[in-house]
Order: structure tokens, then sequence, then C-alpha cells
């Protein structure tokens, strides 16, 4: 089979302008809580799509960590390229394809660092191996090999030996807020259902996008 052969129909459900919910973020946990009842593996996996001081697109997959109608929540280093790229360009946006639900949700807007306190209680929150691993990896850096991340991981072991581990200055969170939020419905021959909501002075709208 060539790649251009590969292909399916959506057919497992519809999405109407008239039956979603006027706030997309409650219309976004009624879908959430069908994935989690789907028991859909990495649920909470988003791809995050930033844009550097030239211009250049990147995309990777982050893991939301909590949302409420401020925003979306993850977390990384700062000076990791997204971090980077945040601090010249602060607009990203997310995606989530949920395959066995044939859903998506994209959501742009402006990004902003969450406070200390919050990526505080993540952190602690956290295992001790997960925090380690915060402070030895120089995320987006070129290293030598695989040896480097191994001995950083030994001193730190030994540094925070029977000791709180710390955040470190360099970690944290992210709050997407969203401007747009599109839910996306699978339906057969590509005629798929797209519902976006745009945030303006008086509130959210409403529109149908054709697929």
């Amino acid at each position: 089979m060539s790649i251009a052969d590969i292909r399916r129909d959506y057919m497992k459900a519809t999405l109407s302008e008239d039956k979603v919910d006027k706030n997309p973020f409650s219309q976004f946990t009624f879908w959430w809580d069908e994935a989690l009842r789907a028991e859909i593996d990495e649920v909470n996996a988003m791809t995050l799509s930033t844009i550097s001081k030239d211009g250049k697109p990147g995309s990777r997959i982050v893991l939301l960590k909590g949302y409420d109608e401020n925003g979306f929540v993850f977390f990384t280093n700062y000076e990791s390229r997204k971090g980077r790229d945040l601090q010249k360009n602060p607009y990203a946006s997310l995606l989530f394809f949920w395959k066995e639900l044939e859903r998506q949700v994209r959501i742009e807007g402006p990004c902003e660092k969450v406070t200390e306190a919050e990526s505080d209680e993540y952190f602690l929150s956290r295992p001790d191996g997960s925090r380690i691993g915060a402070w030895a990896s120089p995320q987006s850096q070129v290293i030598a090999s695989r040896d480097v991340l191994d001995q950083n991981i030994i001193e730190l072991e030994n540094r925070f030996q029977g000791q709180h581990i710390p955040r470190p200055p360099h970690w944290g969170g992210y709050r997407v807020k969203p401007e747009q939020v599109e839910f996306w419905q699978g339906r057969p021959s590509r005629l798929h259902d797209r519902i976006l909501y745009t945030r303006g002075s008086a509130g959210w709208t409403i529109n149908r996008l054709a697929p």
C-alpha cells in the first residue's frame, strides 16, 4: 500500500453549532470527560507550536497539567527552544488529537508564565527522579553524549541525597490563554464538523468552518 492510499472514514459522531456549549471551556470539559471515559492513552498529550524570533515554527508534544477559564497549563524548561521562542514571541497553539473519538481540539492565544507558587506546587508533586531530571538536562542544548546526562544525574543525586529537591529557577509553567478554540469532529468523506469559538469584547462567538 502506498502512503497516498492510507485513509479511513470517520463515522463516530457529529458536532453542531446549535448543540455545543456557549462557553468553550465547558465544551472542552465535556469532551475531556468523554476522552477520560474512553481511556485514551496519554489523553493529556498535546502538540505545542511556537514561533522563533526569526519567524520559524517549532512543534513538540507536551502534557497538559491543568486548565480553567484562565487558560491551559504546561511545564517546561524556560531555557529550552520553546521557552526561548515564547520569550521572544509569547503566542502559542495547542492541538489535542483523540483519534479513538475521531476528535481534535485546537487552541490559540497568548502565553504567559504561571506564578512561582503554581510552579513550585506542581514541581513538588513530581517524583524525585523527575525533579532531578529538571536539574540535570540543559534542554535543547547540544551535548557530547548521553554520558553527560548520566553524570549530571549522579552528581545531583549525591548533592540532594536526603534533602529537599527544590525547583530549578529555569523551570516552571506556562499558561496559554485562548483567543480561539476549535472543536473538530471527524465525518465521512472528509466533510468534517468544525466549530470555532472566538473571544471578543462581548464574550465568545461561535461559527462553523468549512472542512
